[in-house]
Order: C-alpha cells, then sequence, then structure tokens
C-alpha cells in the first residue's frame, strides 16, 4: 500500500518532469524515492543511489527539486537524501544549504572516496569528480576546440574506442583537469552505473605504496574493475618504476577489457622523460590532443561565465583589460577575479579599471603593448619591403617563403599564439606552422642576416 507521502511525492516527480529534459529525469529522478515524512519537523527523507547522486542533484537541479517539494509538501520543508555505505550502514545528508550536516553525518559522507582496499558495489562506488567540471561550464574556442569534441565524442558513445586512450596535455591552467572530469561527468550522466573513477598521479602513487605494503591484490583488483579510468598528471609518476609497472599492467587489463582510460600531463609523450619506454608507448596508443594556452576569444568567454557565476557585473574597459593581460591561464584568469571581486568588497569600491590595475599589479606580468598577428605581418612585410597580401598566397619565392616562416616565428614567440591558430591565421596546416618555427630557430644560430632582421622587426613591433 502506498504511503501519503510517497504520492506526494509521485505528484513532485511529475513537477520535475515538466521542467527537465527526458534525459535528465531519466537519469537523476526516475529511481529516487520518497523514504520518509515527518510532518512535525517537515523533514523529507529521498532514497538515492549514492553520494554522488547528491551531489549532482544539488550541484544542478536543487531549484526544481525545491520548488516540486514547496509546490507539493508546502512551506518550510527541509530536503534530505538517504543512501546506503559499505557495511549497509544507512546515511543521511541534508542538502539544504542553510542546514548543515551534523558531524557525524560529514565524516559518513566522506567515507565514500573510492579505496582500492573496500569492495564497493556499483552503488555505493563514488567516481570523486567535482561536479562543476562539466561540458556545459567548458567554454570553447580554437585552442581546444579538437580536444573537446574528441572528449565529447568519448563521453556520449563509451563503446566507441577510437580514440583508447585518450592523452590530453598542455602548460598548466588551461583546462585539462575540468576537460578530463567533463567526460567522466557526461559518461555517469549516460550511465549512472558505469564505474567511472578520477584520480591524480600521486594519490595512485601513494595508494600503490600502501598496497604493497599491504594487498597489492586489492589495489590490483579494484582498478581492474574500473569501466573508464581518469588519471590526472601522470607525469608525476616520472622515475617511480614500480609504481610506473603497476600502471602499465593495469592499463594493460582495461585496454584489453575495451575500458576507456584518460590521461593529462603537462607535456606530451614525446617530451617525457623518466618513464619506461614500453609505458610511453601505451600512452601514444590511441589519440593525443593538446591544450594550448587559451587565446583572446577564449578569455572573454571564461572571464563573461565566472562573472555570471559569481554574480559580478564587470565593466567593458575592465573586462578588456584583464583578457588581454591575463594571457597565459584561465585559472590564473579566474584568480584575478576572485581577488577582483574581494578587493572591492573590502574596500567597499566599485569595480573599475584603476582597482584591477591595482589588483593585477602584483599578480601578473603586465604586457604594455598587446601585440596581435596582423602587427607582426605588417612589420615583416615592411622590413622586407613585400605587400602584407603575398605572405598570405601560396608563392613559393625565396624572399615570400623566407618572410612567412619569420611571421609564423614571431606569432609564436610574440604573441604567444597556439600553433594551430597561427595555421588559421596563414592558411597552413598545423605541421607547417612548427617546421617553419623550428627551421627559424635553426638558422638563428648560423645566419647573422636572418638574427638581425629578426632583431629589428622585434624593436619596431615593441614600439
Amino acid at each position: 500500500m502506498t504511503n501519503p507521502h510517497q504520492e506526494l511525492w509521485a505528484q513532485c516527480c511529475q513537477f520535475i518532469k515538466d521542467n527537465i529534459s527526458p534525459l535528465q529525469y531519466d537519469t537523476w529522478f526516475r529511481d529516487i524515492t520518497s523514504e520518509s515524512f515527518d510532518d512535525a519537523t517537515r523533514k523529507l527523507v529521498l532514497k538515492v543511489q549514492s553520494s554522488f547522486f547528491v551531489d549532482q542533484l544539488e550541484e544542478r537541479f536543487l531549484p526544481v527539486l525545491r520548488a516540486a517539494v514547496k509546490k507539493v509538501f508546502g512551506e518550510g520543508v527541509q530536503i534530505f537524501y538517504c543512501y546506503r555505505t559499505v557495511g549497509n550502514d544507512p546515511t543521511t545528508t541534508n542538502v539544504q544549504k542553510s542546514v548543515a550536516p551534523s558531524p557525524t553525518i560529514m565524516a559518513q559522507s566522506k567515507a565514500q572516496a573510492a579505496n582500492p582496499f573496500r569492495n564497493d558495489s556499483r552503488e555505493d562506488f563514488d567516481p570523486q569528480l567535482n561536479p562543476r567540471y562539466t561540458f556545459e561550464n567548458y567554454c570553447q574556442s580554437d585552442s581546444n576546440k579538437i580536444a573537446r569534441s574528441i572528449g565529447e565524442a568519448i563521453a556520449n558513445n563509451p563503446s566507441l574506442k577510437t580514440f583508447n586512450p585518450l592523452f590530453v596535455f598542455g602548460p598548466a591552467g588551461v583546462g585539462k583537469t575540468h576537460l578530463i572530469q567533463a567526460i567522466g561527468i557526461r559518461v555517469k550522466e549516460r550511465n549512472p552505473h558505469a564505474r567511472v573513477l578520477y584520480v591524480t598521479a600521486r594519490l595512485f602513487q601513494s595508494q600503490y605504496t600502501a598496497a604493497a605494503a599491504k594487498n597489492i591484490n586489492s589495489f590490483f583488483h579494484f582498478y581492474q574493475s574500473i569501466d573508464t579510468l581518469i588519471v590526472d598528471d601522470i607525469q608525476d609518476l616520472q622515475n617511480m618504476p614500480g609504481t610506473q609497472n603497476t600502471f602499465f599492467h593495469i592499463f594493460n587489463h582495461l585496454r584489453q577489457h575495451d575500458k576507456q582510460i584518460i590521461m593529462s600531463s603537462d607535456r606530451s609523450p614525446a617530451e617525457m622523460e623518466g618513464f619506461e619506454e614500453r609505458l610511453l608507448s601505451r600512452f601514444k596508443w590511441g589519440m593525443q590532443v593538446e591544450l594550448e594556452r587559451p587565446d583572446l576569444e577564449l578569455r572573454r568567454d571564461v572571464l563573461k561565465l565566472k562573472a555570471e557565476q559569481d554574480g559580478i557585473s564587470l565593466p567593458g574597459d575592465v573586462a578588456e583589460y584583464l583578457v588581454e593581460n591575463v594571457t597565459n591561464s584561465v585559472r590564473e584568469l579566474e584568480g584575478i577575479v576572485v581577488s577582483l571581486m574581494a578587493h572591492a568588497t573590502v574596500l567597499n569600491r566599485d569595480i573599475s579599471l584603476d582597482l584591477a590595475r591595482r589588483v593585477m599589479a602584483n599578480a601578473v606580468k603586465i604586457n604594455r603593448k598587446q601585440v596581435n598577428f596582423e602587427m607582426i605581418a605588417d612589420a615583416v612585410a615592411s622590413h622586407y619591403n613585400l605587400s602584407p597580401d603575398l605572405l598570405f598566397t601560396k608563392s613559393r619565392k625565396r624572399e615570400v617563403s623566407d618572410a612567412r616562416q619569420v611571421v609564423m616565428y614571431l606569432a609564436k614567440k610574440l604573441a604567444n599564439m597556439p600553433l594551430t591558430t597561427i595555421g588559421h591565421k596563414i592558411d597552413r596546416t598545423h605541421a607547417t606552422v612548427i617546421y617553419a618555427c623550428n627551421s627559424i630557430e635553426d638558422r638563428l644560430s648560423t645566419e647573422r642576416k636572418l638574427a638581425a632582421d629578426i632583431e629589428a622587426i622585434e624593436a619596431s613591433i615593441k614600439g
């Protein structure tokens, strides 16, 4: 016999179903049931599958969930979740922001972390994913378009093994962690029962060290049971032969059983040292994709998204000042916004260009003059007495070809432009840009005239 609170929850489900997509409802709400409702305390307990569901519902669907409960149950209802922990001890966690969980409840929730020495069921398994790192929050531009497209292809169709393993590399702060976790979150959205795990290489190494002295078989069994394994900062396993050997065997098992492996690094496999060659060959096995430093378009989008999330309004001149001068890292740009907001609050001042300059004075190196591709092309053409239009033609004349290579070299050096963007600008392939930059580098040590030409061009650009 259905309890009254279960009938009321069914009405809530209908309200939610009318306000979100069918896929979202089937993934996150279809299997939720009402465990209990105490009218005296106004406490509603909903039974969910795991702590991962708590994170996702709280991050994404709390407004619609609260609206449904308010409409059906009335005012003042506190929403709780319950799920089963290891050992079948029930855990209840309060997700209403105004009421914090008790210390005991918090400790039980933290016990859900993935542990290679514990035999987690699929319902209990915690993927260790940050719910904020979604594709919806991941801004796109030419500097990350290819990587994002491949990531979404893997996430939307896990049975597609063309990109297995996926090796994402690039400098710090360009969005590697966000991208690889977004893949894991999308996989879980499509299949909540999938065993997805995000782990840093340092955590993997410390777990291995503990396992070597404790129970190495449990460690292997745990990692070999993963459906999608995401390892961040794999370069941190450098010069750790024991851990590398263990990861090598786990890697082989997962790939042999068509499980997806995703890794990130601050350098490409070809540039990694201190690794066994057989492991590096595995890194190169599937798809290697580079995340380049954020271009102007991406920096603008990231700044706009960050400002919207933090609920602040940035004047146009402040926004342009930030994106033109914080060029190396998305993380650095987000940090500047936080600092700017804190300064404005503490000093009780409006956000202005003057305040932005003050905040950034000790945070980043300011580009006194923003160098762009057009400035470089014009300066090179002027130095060699060529029409700028010639640089964009297919002409193979030596003077035109050399000038074109100088443009590509200086665009990389002075404007810090991604190689793919340089190629788009000059209608050449990524490989051609790499060849041009390497060619100029090699010639500079032996050709004095070329070195003098480039020095003169740089001086004219920097003014």
